[in-house]
C-alpha cells in the first residue's frame, strides 16, 4: 500500500501554486504526513512583502541576504499558515538558489515522498521557466512529483 509520510509543497506563489497548496494539504492530511512547505528564491529575487503581493507595483530587488530569506520565511508562514488546518507537523524553508536544484536536494534530504507544486508560474515569462522547472524536478525526484494547474486556466505553449 501506497503511504506517504513526508509531503513536500514548493510554492512561488503563483496560482497555480496556491491550488497545488489544497491537494498538497489533503494529501498530509490523509496519511498524516509532515508537510514541508519550500520556497526557493531565484537570483535575481525581487522581494515582495505578502501584504503587497497581489496585484501591486513591483517589490524590491533583494539579494539572498539572511536577514532577506527570514523576511521572506516570515512572509510564506504568514500568507500560508492559516490554510493548514489541521496539519500540526509542517516545516518552513526558504532557500536561494536554481528553484530545481533546490528542491530535488530538499528533497533527497529530507526523504520526501511526494512532491507537489504548481504546474506554472505567474506571468507568461514564469510559466515557461517554471514549467521547466517541474519538467526538471520530475526528471530528476526520486520521487512522485505531482504537478497540478489550474483548470480555469488557458495556457500558451
Amino acid at each position: 500500500m501506497l503511504k506517504y509520510h513526508h509531503v513536500l509543497y514548493c510554492t512561488d506563489f503563483s496560482e497555480d501554486a496556491d491550488i497545488a497548496l489544497i491537494h498538497a494539504v489533503d494529501l498530509a492530511k490523509r496519511y498524516q504526513a509532515r508537510l514541508h512547505v519550500l520556497h526557493v528564491m531565484d537570483s535575481p529575487y525581487r522581494y515582495m512583502p505578502s501584504d503587497t503581493r497581489e496585484g501591486a507595483g513591483p517589490g524590491e530587488m533583494a539579494s539572498a541576504t539572511p536577514e532577506v530569506i527570514e523576511r521572506v520565511r516570515a512572509d510564506v508562514i504568514e500568507r500560508y499558515q492559516g490554510r493548514l488546518e489541521g496539519l500540526s507537523d509542517v516545516t518552513w524553508t526558504v532557500t536561494p538558489g536554481v528553484p530545481f536544484v533546490e528542491i530535488v536536494r530538499f528533497a533527497r534530504e529530507n526523504q520526501v515522498d511526494l512532491i507537489v507544486m504548481g504546474a506554472a508560474g505567474r506571468s507568461e515569462f514564469e510559466r515557461v521557466r517554471y514549467g521547466s522547472t517541474v519538467e526538471n524536478v520530475s526528471r530528476r525526484a526520486h520521487c512522485h512529483v505531482m504537478a497540478i494547474r489550474n483548470p480555469e486556466k488557458t495556457y500558451t505553449l
